[in-house]
C-alpha cells in the first residue's frame, strides 16, 4: 500500500489506497481496472496522445461539453485518471517507469511480446518495484505455441470450445451475443489481482499475473469438457435445452416467453399444484425426476404440459401465480431489464459521466455490508489528470512538464 498518496485522488472503499497504472484498452482490461476503482483502488488510466482508447469512438454517443462522447467508454471507465503518454518516447517510457515505482499494480492487454518491445515488461520493470503486480490479459496467454497470435473476443470464443455449443440444436453454432470472453478475462485478471495483493501484503513480493481470453472462455463451457473426457461425448448447440436436465428451458407464454426450471420432484410437485393438476405427481409415467429426463418421455408427456400451463398466460402472470415458489422466470428484453425494480432496489443502474454528460450504465453486482463498492463516478477526459498525476504526485517539475508537452511526450 502506498504511502505516498497526498497528492492523488483516493477511492471509497476495502482498496483505498491502492495505485494500479492501468495500460488496457476497449473492454478485456479496463472492466478489470474499472472493478478495482469500483473497490476503492486509484486507477491512473494510459493512453498513447496519438492513438487514444479507441471505444471512445464507439457508439452510443452523448452530447458533452467538448461534443459527442462515448458511452460505451464510461461504462467501463468510471472513477479513473486519466494521463497522456507516447510510450514510443524514451521520455514517455522514463515517465512510466517512475509511475511504476510508486504504483501497486499495473495491468496491460497488449498482445504478448509488445511491453518486452519497449522495455515495459514484468521482468525489466520489476527491479523498479519488487512489490509490483504485473497482470498481463491477451487472447492466448504469455506462454504455449499461440501466444503472439491476435485475437479478438470472438477468437477466444471459437478457440474455447463456447462456440461450437451453443446456437439451435441441428443448425449451425451462434456466437455468445455478449462479448463473454473480454469479460470473463477481466473477472479472472481482477480476482487473480487481489490474490496477489494478498501475497505482497504478506511477502512483500509481487509477481506476474498471466489471463488468456481462451483460457477464461474454456471454464465457461460447464459440462462440455467432462462430457467428452469422460464419455467421449463432443458438445453441439442445443439451443435453449439442457443435456439432460428436463424440463429447464424456454417456453413460450402470451406476450413472450419464460424460462421454466421446475425440474426437480419438489418443484415438479409444487408447479403441479399451482397449475391445477395436483394427479400429475402420481402420474406413473413422470412422477420421478430420472423418468422426465428420459427424451421421449419429456418430448410425449413433459414438454406438453408446460407449454400449456404457460402458453394462456403473460410473463407477468406466470410470475406472480408461481415466481416466489418455483423457477419460473420472464424472459426479459433489455428494456424490461433497465426498469426492473428488483434491479433498482440494487441498484444495478448508476449514472455516470463523461464529459459532462449523465450516462446511465451498469452498476456493480459486488455488495459489501462495511465498505461498500463506490459506482458513483466519471470516465476521465483524455489527458484530464496529467498535472495532478505527474506534477503533483510523480514529482514532475514545471519545466519538464512543459518540455514533454511540447515533444508530445503527454
Amino acid at each position: 500500500m502506498n504511502d505516498d498518496l497526498a497528492q492523488l485522488p483516493l477511492g471509497e472503499g476495502p482498496l483505498r489506497g491502492l495505485v494500479v497504472i492501468d495500460m488496457t484498452r476497449v473492454v478485456a482490461g479496463p472492466y478489470c481496472t474499472m472493478m478495482l476503482a469500483d473497490l476503492g483502488a486509484t486507477v491512473i488510466k494510459i493512453e498513447n496522445p496519438a492513438e487514444p482508447d479507441y471505444v471512445r469512438d464507439f457508439p452510443p454517443f452523448v452530447q458533452g461539453e467538448q461534443g459527442k462522447a462515448s458511452a460505451f467508454f464510461a461504462q467501463y471507465n468510471r472513477h479513473k485518471l486519466g494521463v497522456s503518454l507516447d510510450l514510443k518516447s524514451e521520455g514517455g517510457r522514463r515517465l512510466l517507469r517512475e509511475l511504476v515505482a510508486k504504483a501497486d499494480i499495473l495491468v496491460e492487454n497488449f498482445r504478448p511480446g509488445t511491453m518486452a518491445r519497449m522495455g515495459l515488461d514484468y521482468e525489466t520493470l520489476k527491479p523498479c518495484n519488487p512489490r509490483l503486480i504485473y497482470v498481463s490479459i491477451s487472447g492466448f496467454g504469455q506462454t504455449g505455441p499461440n501466444a503472439k497470435r491476435p485475437a479478438y473476443d470472438n477468437s477466444a470464443q471459437a478457440t474455447g470450445g463456447l462456440w461450437s455449443i451453443n446456437g439451435a440444436k441441428g443448425q449451425a453454432p451462434l456466437r455468445v451475443g455478449t462479448i463473454i470472453g473480454d469479460l470473463s478475462a477481466s473477472f479472472y485478471a481482477t480476482i487473480a489481482a487481489l490474490a496477489a495483493v494478498v501475497d505482497m501484503r504478506k511477502t512483500g513480493l509481487g509477481q506476474q499475473v498471466d489471463v488468456a481470453q481462451q483460457d477464461s472462455v474454456v471454464t465457461l463451457t460447464e459440462h462440455a469438457i467432462v462430457n467428452y473426457t469422460v464419455d467421449g461425448i463432443v458438445g453441439e448447440p442445443l439451443g435453449n435445452d439442457h443435456p439432460f436436465v428436463r424440463p429447464y428451458g424456454q417456453y413460450a407464454c402470451k406476450d413472450g416467453f419464460v424460462f421454466f426450471g421446475a425440474y426437480t420432484d419438489k418443484f415438479w410437485r409444487e408447479a403441479c399444484r399451482l397449475f391445477g393438476e395436483p394427479d400429475l405427481v402420481t402420474d406413473t409415467e413422470i412422477d420421478t425426476m430420472a423418468k422426465r429426463f428420459d427424451p421421449d418421455v419429456y418430448a410425449r408427456r413433459v414438454q406438453p404440459i408446460v407449454q400449456r400451463w404457460c402458453a394462456g398466460r403473460t410473463k407477468a402472470e406466470l410470475e406472480a401465480l408461481a415466481g416466489d415458489i418455483i423457477p419460473v422466470t420472464p424472459i426479459k428484453t433489455i428494456a424490461e431489464v433497465v426498469e426492473d425494480p428488483h434491479l433498482r432496489a440494487r441498484e444495478m443502474f448508476v449514472s455516470t459521466q463523461v464529459d459532462g454528460a449523465a450516462v446511465q450504465a451498469f452498476g456493480s453486482p459486488m455488495k459489501l455490508s462495511r465498505t461498500p463498492v463506490q459506482t458513483q463516478g466519471g470516465a476521465p477526459a483524455f489527458g484530464q489528470h496529467n498535472e495532478v498525476v505527474l506534477k503533483g504526485w510523480l514529482g514532475v517539475d514545471a519545466a519538464d512538464y512543459q518540455r514533454f508537452v511540447a515533444e508530445g511526450v503527454i
